[in-house]
């Protein structure tokens, strides 16, 4: 599936005549960096493990929310999940999980059978590659939180000083008046744009 969808994403970059990024890492490529972070947060004290599983203790980081606006208080007072005994507090993320059925682990200090959480890969990668600070990060508007939010608690705290220093997301495409879904059957590709008698360069320019 990775690869099928791999390919087909690096035809469409072509298609629209988007220049190549110097880098395309894979998380799975870079699990030694990922367990490197996890080890330092829980060294310094911003993380903790509760049996096989490492959690981001996240009022260790007084500026959390700085990026999407959420306040630590509301986000306890709304939560909607029954809390999880094993952490600390409620907004706590997970930084690398154990279970034995996950088809894809690997063998660390924490046990035999985990995996990195999904905010811990992309810190990890955008380290490797363009180090402690950056100028922009980007993303799509559902990123803002709780993805973006938490990759600057776990990397500043980290480092000690600020990450990116520009956010840029972009926002959903909007398709018969909604947001495209694969259980709407309403996602469009560069094919059915070609199909419809557009070409892909009219589609770059109609989303710039």
């Amino acid at each position: 599936l990775v690869e099928r969808i791999s390919a087909a994403f690096f035809t469409d970059l072509e298609t629209l005549e988007v220049l190549p990024a110097h880098h395309y890492p894979r998380a799975t490529d870079h699990i030694p960096e990922m367990l490197e972070m996890v080890e330092a947060l829980v060294e310094k004290g911003h993380a903790y493990q509760v049996g096989e599983d490492v959690y981001f203790h996240v009022p260790s980081f007084s500026e959390y929310g700085k990026l999407s606006g959420n306040r630590l208080e509301d986000l306890e007072a709304g939560a909607r999940l029954e809390p999880n005994p094993d952490k600390r507090h409620s907004a706590d993320f997970a930084l690398w999980k154990s279970d034995p059925q996950h088809l894809m682990k690997w063998e660390s200090d924490f046990g035999p059978d985990g995996f990195p959480g999904w905010h811990i890969e992309c810190s990890a990668m955008s380290r490797k590659y363009l180090g402690d600070r950056f100028d922009i990060h980007t993303g799509g508007e559902d990123n803002i939180f709780p993805h973006h939010e938490c990759e600057i608690a776990q990397t500043e705290v980290l480092t000690g000083e600020p990450w990116v220093l520009t956010w840029m997301h972009a926002r959903f495409l909007q398709v018969d008046g909604g947001k495209m879904s694969k259980s709407e059957g309403n996602v469009w590709t560069l094919d059915d744009i070609v199909e419809r008698g557009f070409s892909p360069l009219d589609f770059r320019f109609f989303v710039l």
